[in-house]
């Protein structure tokens, strides 16, 4: 089994920047896809950012020019860098990643960061 842990959420003010961070656990996991989608109150899940095969990466219109998603495939963590916050961006982020493990694609997922912005 795969465990993505995620961290860097918080709260900051509106105009203000965090650093999310996911890493999967295990070393086997051969990773194709590895981002970030959100989830704000009342609404439905939503991709924000990936990055495929370690260096193609792909935005949601709403987050391109503020987020920059980054990956260490040594270490097997994804970071999503936000600049310039909103209140809109607040939500809980959750990692996802998808490949292979053990001869198998798999699709896994983390258990989501709190990302508050006031305003």
């Amino acid at each position: 089994q795969v465990q993505l842990v995620e961290s860097g959420g918080g709260l900051v003010q509106a105009g203000g920047s965090l650093r999310l961070s996911c890493t999967a656990s295990q070393s086997r996991f051969i990773i194709n896809t590895m981002g970030w989608y959100r989830q704000a109150p009342g609404k439905q899940r939503e991709f924000v950012a990936h990055i495929i095969s370690g260096f193609r990466s792909n935005y949601a219109d709403s987050v391109k020019g503020r987020f920059t998603i980054t990956g260490d495939n040594a270490k097997n963590t994804v970071y999503l860098q936000m600049n310039s916050l909103k209140p809109e961006d607040t939500a809980v982020y959750y990692c996802n990643a998808g490949g292979s493990v053990s001869g198998s694609i798999r699709d896994f997922w983390g258990r989501g960061t709190q990302v508050t912005v006031s305003s």
